[in-house]
């Protein structure tokens, strides 16, 4: 397959001494420049404090792809960060910008960049909209290029901060040249979900509430909070994964096909489906949705501590770190078709993985013969291996007709291997070309928020009986019964 290389581009990266950049972003945009799908024509200024000049920075960068990526060839990763430069700033200081648009405007004539310009804020959410503000009045988005602001998640805290930061943002930047990253969005078989569903006779015309019964998403941590809690217990499992991954991959399994494959009629399919998610009323929130809160517990043989055990947790933290829900989506497709979400940390398996189970066939003649009968599913794994696996039944080798399940599994991991893009090396590739398909619109942004914060709303307002899991198993019971109820239950995480 022929490679595409990206238009020329400066690339500013502020946060370039952060853990993002150094264990994703510069191994993925190394791994671009080896693929030939970064310009020759590129430069990369690394805005932090940490750091004294340019030749720390290359030595840093050397450093990330040593530990975090590949490579063999020193000749090649000296080319490679001969391109970085680095800056000292302080991201509330007009002065710094200016300092920072010098040293801009030197290199777009000596790398011939033609103006291009992608601002990546891997760093604090909360200077997000001061750095964007600073950089239209400080003069760097003043160009005859294209500027691109890359923002990661947590975009806003509920819906009036999200607005807020939207609209501080929207006075430097045109909505078109936003990117908001959603790292789920990049992985390889969330953008397959739309490839299964849209170009196979054998699913799309079952995609529907007649032929399918429910959907799971499960998106499981062995890890606990880390380092992480103080962002952790301002946020949750809701905030952390429900409003951006979870609700963005059931988006993509209930959109309508759009009429072509391009970013604007792709996105409003999505914003259709939150639009028509149900809304819950307060006093059924806990019928609807349950919260949970790790114990202390056993994972791979190790005793690991409870949630409020954990360094700067505060002891009666209300804060939960697993999340299960139904959800409704009150159109025309998928009317009485639950969309089941759990998410949760130190659970048992790492694993992200969508389910699809199709209805039983009315007066299954082999229902009584003695069969093994299991209802067809197609499985979708995200992570840790990626593929997809479709559950059927035949009939069992020997005599009689007694039934047996099989599985036909295809796995991208074992076909593709180390060559299969990471996630962030496809969304800086998309982002580098202009492509914000795998990106998050405002729309998608607000009407998410405006869905969880009902749920948050009432959370924080109501003290929860935590802990209520253990760690290492898969989340409370009650998350259990919430499908029981139904008449279903959670597929098991490690196929049996």
């Amino acid at each position: 397959m022929k490679t595409v290389e990206s238009p020329s581009s400066l690339i500013l990266l502020f946060g370039a001494t952060g853990d993002l950049a150094k264990r994703k972003l510069y191994p993925s945009l190394y791994n671009l420049y080896k693929k030939g799908q970064l310009s020759k024509r590129f430069a990369v200024v690394g805005v932090a404090r940490r750091l004294k000049n340019d030749a720390e920075l290359r030595e840093w960068v050397k450093d990330s792809i040593l530990t975090y990526g590949e490579s063999e060839n020193e000749k090649d990763l000296n080319a490679f960060t001969s391109h970085f430069y680095y800056q000292s700033h302080d991201v509330t200081d007009s002065a710094s910008y200016k300092q920072l648009k010098t040293l801009v405007d030197r290199l777009d004539k000596e790398y011939e960049l033609g103006g291009n310009r992608i601002f990546y804020l891997a760093m604090s959410p909360e200077f997000f909209g001061t750095v964007a503000e600073h950089l239209k009045e400080d003069g760097l988005t003043d160009t005859n290029g294209f500027k691109r602001l890359v923002i990661e998640k947590p975009f806003g805290h509920d819906l009036q901060s999200a607005i807020k930061l939207n609209n501080q943002i929207r006075k430097a930047f045109d909505e078109d040249e936003i990117y908001r990253i959603d790292h789920y969005l990049g992985k390889e078989m969330v953008q397959n979900i739309e490839v299964i569903r849209f170009s196979n006779a054998i699913f799309e015309p079952l995609w529907n509430n007649r032929y399918i019964s429910n959907i799971q998403i499960t998106s499981s941590e062995t890890l606990g909070v880390e380092e992480r809690a103080n962002y952790y217990d301002k946020s949750g499992a809701i905030r952390d994964m429900v409003q951006n991954h979870m609700m963005q991959m059931v988006t993509l399994l209930a959109m309508e096909p759009p009429i072509k494959l391009t970013t604007d009629e792709i996105r409003s399919e999505k914003v259709k489906v939150l639009r028509a998610l149900r809304p819950v009323d307060k006093e059924n929130i806990n019928k609807y949705f349950v919260r949970g809160q790790y114990d202390r517990g056993v994972i791979n043989g190790e005793e690991v501590p409870g949630y409020r055990q954990e360094m700067n947790v505060p002891e009666d933290s209300n804060t939960e770190t697993y999340f299960a829900g139904k959800f409704l989506i009150d159109n025309f497709r998928w009317a009485g078709v639950p969309f089941y979400v759990r998410t949760g940390k130190r659970m048992a398996t790492k694993s992200t993985k969508i389910v699809i189970q199709f209805k039983d066939i009315p007066m299954n003649l082999y229902f009584k013969s003695g069969s093994n009968l299991k209802p067809n599913l197609l499985v979708i794994h995200i992570q840790p291996d990626e593929g997809i696996t479709l559950h059927l039944n035949v009939k069992k080798a020997g005599q009689g007709i007694i039934t047996t399940p099989i599985k036909l599994n295809y796995s991208t991991s074992s076909v593709d291997g180390m060559n299969t893009p990471e996630a962030y090396e496809k969304l800086l590739y998309d982002c580098l070309r202009g492509d914000a398909t795998n990106f998050t619109h405002w729309d998608e942004v607000a009407l998410s928020w405006q869905f969880v914060d009902e749920i948050s709303a009432v959370w924080e307002n109501e003290p929860a009986n935590f802990p209520n899991y253990r760690a290492g198993s898969m989340g409370p019971k009650e998350a259990d019964l919430l499908l029981e109820k139904d008449g279903f239950s959670w597929w098991p995480i490690i196929d049996e």
